[in-house]
C-alpha cells in the first residue's frame, strides 16, 4: 500500500471512500467556526461585539460594535491581498504572520492586516485620534497585553480564543463555552473528519512528505500556532518595533520569515493536492442533511 500511495496518493486515498463508513454530522453541529451554524455565527458575532463595546465604555473608551459583515471581512482577509491568488500570497508571504510583522498595533498598520479590517474603519479612526499614551491604554483595555493582533475577528478565524485579552476576552468568555476558550479546543467537525480512515491515510502521507522537507509537524493545524508562538517569543509578545530590534533580533526575524515561507509553500501544496479533496468529500457526506 505504501508504494501505491507514493505513486498516486490522491487516487488511492479516494478509492478508500467505497470502503469507509460514512459519518453523519451529529445533530446541532454546524459548518462554521466552533461548529456553529451560519445563523449561530452571525448571532455570536453581533452579541460579542456588543459586549466588547459595553466593556470598553466601562473602561472609559469609545468602541463601535462591528457588525457581522465587518467581522466577516476581517476573517476573509486572511491570506488575501488584492491581485494575488492564495497560492501567490503563500509563495510570497507564507501565512502572513512573521512576514508582515512591524510591531505596530493593528490600527496603525497600512498594509496587510486582517486584524485592522475586522475592527472596522470607525474603530480604527477612533484609535488614531488618540494620543500615543492613550493608544497604549486603549489597546490594553481592548486586547490585553499578551497578543495585540488577536482581535475578535482574527481569533474567530483561527478558532483560537485563548490569545484574546482585555474586553475582547471578557466578551468571548460570556458568549463561548469554557472549553472553547482553551488553546486545546478543536472544531468538532474537523475532529470527526480527522477520524475518517481516508483522512487518517492522507494525513500520514502529508506528515511523511513534510518530514522529508524538514518540517516536523503532525497536522497542518499545528503550523500557524507554532509560528505565532515563535514570533511572540522573539518580539516580546508582538510589542517590539522592528525599528528598535537589535541586529541579532532582526536576523532571527528574517530566519523565521524564511522558515514560514518554506513551510507554508510545502504545506499549501500538499493540502491542495492531497488533503482538501478528501476533506471536501467527507464534509459532503457529513452534511448531506440540511444544516439548520
Amino acid at each position: 500500500m505504501k508504494e501505491i500511495i507514493f505513486a498516486s496518493p490522491l487516487a488511492v486515498l479516494l478509492t478508500l471512500s467505497t470502503a469507509a463508513a460514512q459519518t453523519q454530522a451529529p445533530k446541532g453541529l454546524g459548518t462554521e467556526e466552533f461548529g456553529m451554524s451560519p445563523r449561530e455565527l452571525v448571532q455570536a458575532i453581533e452579541k460579542t461585539e456588543q459586549l466588547i463595546a459595553r466593556c470598553m465604555t466601562e473602561q472609559g473608551f469609545q468602541y463601535v460594535a462591528a457588525d457581522h459583515n465587518t467581522v466577516r471581512a476581517g476573517m476573509s482577509a486572511d491570506k488575501i491581498l488584492p491581485g494575488l491568488s492564495e497560492e501567490e500570497f503563500v509563495n510570497r508571504y507564507g501565512f502572513g504572520i512573521s512576514t508582515f510583522y512591524t510591531g505596530l498595533p493593528p490600527q496603525l498598520s497600512t498594509g496587510y492586516s486582517p486584524a485592522r479590517v475586522g475592527l472596522g474603519e470607525r474603530n480604527v479612526q477612533i484609535f488614531r485620534s488618540l494620543s500615543p499614551a492613550d493608544q497604549v491604554a486603549y489597546n490594553r483595555a481592548l486586547l490585553g497585553e499578551e497578543d495585540l493582533n488577536s482581535t475578535f475577528a482574527v481569533a474567530l478565524e483561527n478558532e483560537d480564543l485563548s490569545r484574546t485579552g482585555g474586553c475582547t476576552r471578557k466578551a468571548v468568555a460570556e458568549m463561548f463555552k469554557p472549553d472553547q476558550l482553551k488553546a486545546s479546543h478543536y472544531n468538532p467537525q474537523d475532529a470527526l473528519i480527522n477520524k475518517d480512515p481516508r483522512m487518517k491515510a492522507a494525513l500520514s502521507f502529508w506528515q511523511r512528505e513534510m518530514k522529508k522537507a524538514g518540517y516536523e509537524y503532525g497536522h497542518p493545524d499545528e503550523i500557524e500556532p507554532d509560528l505565532r508562538n515563535r514570533l511572540n517569543a522573539l518580539t516580546e509578545g508582538g510589542k517590539l518595533l522592528v525599528a528598535k530590534m537589535s541586529t541579532d533580533q532582526k536576523t532571527a526575524l528574517r530566519k523565521l520569515q524564511d522558515f514560514e515561507r518554506g513551510v507554508a509553500v510545502k504545506s499549501f501544496k500538499m493540502s491542495e493536492e492531497v488533503l482538501k479533496p478528501i476533506e471536501e468529500r467527507i464534509q459532503e457526506e457529513m452534511f448531506s442533511r440540511k444544516v439548520q
